[in-house]
């Protein structure tokens, strides 16, 4: 059996943008910003940052567009795809990598209570019951977590 699935949890890089398919399906895009702290072989702290591409389709894709803007907190569960096509200038092949939601949950920024969806939830046209409200950025603290400390 193979397996195709990412966790994310990040921030939203710009606002969602919500566009109708031929078919007349909702589309919504957006990025999504993750980030690692790692120490260096000198032993400084460093951050990596990662931007991600992210897609959701249906009612997933409205609710995300109505709730969510750029700088908010997101979790996002799904499988990353490849789409291709032709460049419209130069007739180059032009690829993009993206992760294509299958569930999310609203991040609450540190205050608690935040809000989840399935597609399967988002499709029976169930309404958030509680939407994330204006927050700061994610506060991560300062200093890094011993293994050891850990009791499991």
């Amino acid at each position: 059996m193979y397996l195709n699935k990412v966790f994310l949890y990040g921030n939203l890089t710009r606002d969602p943008e919500l566009k109708a398919l031929p078919s007349g399906q909702n589309l919504v895009s957006f990025g999504l910003a993750t980030n690692r702290t790692y120490k260096d072989k000198n032993g400084q702290k460093q951050e990596a940052t990662e931007f991600h591409n992210i897609v959701a389709f249906g009612r997933p894709a409205e609710v995300i567009a109505q709730y969510m803007k750029k700088g908010r907190p997101l979790f996002i569960e799904g499988r990353i795809q490849t789409r291709s096509w032709e460049g419209k200038e130069d007739g180059k092949k032009q690829y993009r990598t993206e992760i294509v939601v299958d569930n999310f949950q609203f991040g609450d920024g540190g205050k608690g209570g935040g809000f989840s969806a399935s597609s399967g939830q988002a499709a029976r046209g169930e309404e958030p019951q509680n939407a994330p409200k204006d927050t700061n950025e994610i506060q991560y603290p300062d200093e890094e977590i011993n293994p050891e400390d850990i009791p499991f």
